[in-house]
Parts: structure tokens; sequence; C-alpha cells
């Protein structure tokens, strides 16, 4: 797995990469392989083949943040959203769309977030859910919950030493078909992979022994 960023220049934007985020989505290569073109030896992002603002909606449409963007062409980047979500990935991660403060003081729009407790890259996905044979529903049960007065803002992503992701600030959470499953400003969600009641967290780490910082 890459583990740097590689940033690659074109006329209308900068496309940045992070390899070490990536879980293989394939949205980028599959929306525009020209752009993004697989299985090369050598250069295989091509920022000058796309105007700033389908760079743009590419960079959008990477759930991990793997991939952003700067853009030269006089218009704003990325806006964080209007309203903060977190999509339940079938036998998958947690993708997180807000303005996130994560480990270590770093800020992003995206961001996928392990649940199946495999990932060498903790608390982000690294595609280790697949190998492992993680099973967990996209599709969890609806709560109540009442509609958020504010629905943006920073959403603070903090693991719990040996537990759960601690997850403040106000957060819809939405199953893979888009519904809404709660509306929280505060959630401990499971990345040990082993709770009875996915995606939050019921102490089931402490069972397994489940370490990680």
């Amino acid at each position: 797995m890459a583990s740097k960023i590689e940033t690659v220049p074109g006329p209308q934007a900068t496309i940045h990469f992070n390899g070490a985020r990536c879980i293989h989505s394939r949205h980028c290569v599959l929306d525009r392989p020209d752009v993004f073109v697989p299985n090369v030896e050598g250069e295989w992002i091509h920022p000058e083949r796309a105007s700033g603002e389908e760079i743009a909606a590419l960079a959008a449409n990477c759930p991990s943040g793997a991939i952003s963007c700067t853009r030269h062409d006089g218009k704003p980047d990325e806006a964080p959203p209007l309203v903060n979500t977190l999509r339940v990935r079938e036998n998958g991660p947690l993708a997180v769309h807000a303005r996130l403060s994560l480990p270590g003081g770093e800020r992003a729009l995206r961001a996928t977030l392990c649940r199946c407790g495999a990932s060498a890259n903790k608390p982000f996905c690294d595609g280790s859910h697949a190998a492992a044979g993680f099973s967990a529903t996209g599709e969890p049960k609806t709560k109540e919950s009442k509609p958020l007065e504010v629905r943006n803002g920073t959403l603070s992503v903090e693991p719990q030493a040996d537990g759960p992701l601690k997850l403040s600030g106000a957060l819809e959470l939405v199953s893979g078909t888009g519904r809404t499953i709660n509306r929280v400003t505060e959630a401990y969600l499971c990345r040990c992979g082993a709770s009875g009641n996915k995606p939050y967290c019921d102490g089931s780490h402490k069972r397994i022994g489940f370490k990680a910082g």
C-alpha cells in the first residue's frame, strides 16, 4: 500500500492521491478511466484530461477521501456538506462525510473508518474486511430520533484506546440504501467487529481483547 500522497498538477486543478486511504471503491477509474488510468506502469493520474469542475466531482465522489483536489480555475475547492452523514456500508466500513476533526489534528471532509477490526491503518479502512470475511449488514434497524436543530459543523472522530470510535457532533447515520437510521450528537461505534448491535458498540471489545490505540 502506498504511504505517501501523490500530487499531480494540471492546468485547471491539482489532484492529490493518498494511497494509504484508498479502499478501491473504483469510482475514479470507472467514471473517468482517462484521468485515472488503471493497470499501467508509470504515470496513471492525468488531470490535464479533465476540467476543474470534473476533477472536483471525481474528488467529491471518493468516499474515503483518498482523492482530493486544489482548483486553479478561480472556483472554490470542495465545501463541507450541509448535513453530516455516516453511511453504513454492507460488509464494509463506515463512510463519513462531514467537516472532520481526525486523530493527530488532521482535517478532512471524507473518510472511511474501519469497523471490522482488521485494518492495519486504524482508524481508517484499508480493505482488510474483504480478506477477513467480515460480515455485517448495511441496513441496521431504524432508531427513533428527532431531527437535529443543527445538521452540520465539525464532527470529531476519537478512537478510544482498545475500544470504540467516539464521534462527537451533529451526525445522521444512514443505511446503504439511504435510509436515515439515527440522528445523534454523540455516538460510540464498534470498530472491533464483534458487537452484536452493529454499528454501535456493545462492549464486546473487552470480551475479545481488542487492542488498538
